[in-house]
């Protein structure tokens, strides 16, 4: 089947660009978030097709007076892997690896006119690839990019603008394998505990951006890791790769959530970074899809579906599954060396299941003590 992507230098199979490879847990995704200097007027945005499932689904959600306020869709693919609108969601890439734009007109009293534009060339992480016994969990490439935002988001008429000076935010662009759609019908054998430590932490401070991440295993190991500085409008030469990075994490209490987090860092001159977030507010990844009962990614709802969803976060139960993967919206300060030091502002995502030793996690769901 020919579709518009086929008019595009973009094949990476010599199949129609409709097809892509042959896992059935393909998926191609977008991912946004925004927010003010200050941590206020958070948004986030989660736009992902499954080419081999026939869908196409699309969130946008928002932090406002103690509610996130949630807008899901999803829609057969049709095979068109070009066409990014699910219902009232849609995203126009300007200029790409630079300027996109997101546009929301729901009749669910949720609408929204916002471009970002990125403050230096994407950092490319590692790839990322990880197995249960012999199925592939995961196995994809992302790329990160810290951006500036203008426009506006409306909830119920309330109307909050965003200009390029006060709105920061970021962006990513993931491609690959990983768990989407229905589970699998048959279980592993012999069944295995499950187990993933996923911290992600981009930042942005005055002039420069922070980029890290881990994945880690039950001890401790990283087996996913990279942390890098860019200061603004540099190329994909101008990246300051860091290195031997040291996360600490205070868990709270009888939580999965972090309390404070910090990193310690070398540059390439082996002079020592420090990097302390403090969370000053939470988003529930559940409200752009993610581990969300009904509306997870890829999940079928026939050929549009529409809904809106609201929820205090205090009124949640911090340690059910669906609410372990979250982006804390935190201040953050960066220390380096000869007492230079700034502030800047992140949302640090977090997503730990199952046991992990240096934090003290012993089973798949147990707190912090």
């Amino acid at each position: 089947m020919l579709t518009k992507g086929d008019d595009y230098p973009i094949h990476q199979t010599p199949e129609p660009i409709a097809f892509s490879g042959t896992d059935r847990n393909f998926y191609d995704r977008y991912f946004f978030n925004g927010y003010r200097a200050d941590g206020s007027g958070f948004f986030a945005v989660a736009f992902g097709v499954y080419p081999h499932l026939n869908v196409a689904d699309a969130h946008f959600s928002a932090l406002r007076d103690g509610r996130q306020v949630c807008l899901h869709a999803s829609r057969e693919l049709q095979m068109e892997r070009m066409d990014l609108t699910v219902g009232p969601i849609g995203i126009e890439v300007l200029e790409p690896l630079h300027k996109l734009k997101i546009s929301v007109d729901s009749g669910e009293g949720v609408r929204a006119e916002l471009i970002c534009e990125g403050r230096s060339f994407p950092i490319q992480e590692p790839r990322f690839t990880r197995r249960n016994g012999p199925r592939v969990l995961m196995d994809l490439t992302r790329f990160t990019q810290a951006v500036r935002w203008t426009g506006w988001v409306e909830i119920d008429g309330k109307r909050e603008t965003y200009d390029a000076q006060t709105t920061y935010g970021v962006r990513d662009r993931s491609w690959g394998v990983r768990p989407v759609g229905a589970g699998d019908a048959q279980p592993m054998a012999p069944p295995m505990s499950p187990q993933f430590y996923w911290l992600w932490a981009p930042t942005n401070f005055p002039n420069v951006a922070l980029y890290y991440h881990v994945n880690q295993d039950a001890e401790g190991e990283a087996w996913n890791e990279r942390c890098v500085l860019a200061p603004d409008g540099v190329d994909a030469h101008g990246h300051l790769h860091l290195s031997d990075p040291r996360i600490h994490m205070t868990w709270a209490h009888g939580k999965r959530w972090a309390a404070e987090m910090l990193l310690q860092v070398k540059d390439p001159n082996k002079r020592e970074h420090v990097v302390r977030w403090s969370p000053i507010d939470t988003f529930l990844m559940k409200g752009i899809g993610y581990g969300h009962p009904e509306w997870t990614h890829g999940g079928y709802k026939g050929r549009l579906a529409v809904a809106r969803e609201d929820f205090k976060t205090a009124d949640i139960d911090p340690m059910a599954p669906m609410h372990l993967h979250i982006q804390a919206i935190c201040k953050a300060r960066h220390e380096g060396d000869g007492g230079l030091a700034a502030d800047g502002v992140g949302a640090f995502e977090q997503l730990v299941i199952g046991p992990h030793a240096p934090s003290g996690f012993k089973d798949v769901l147990d707190g912090a003590a």
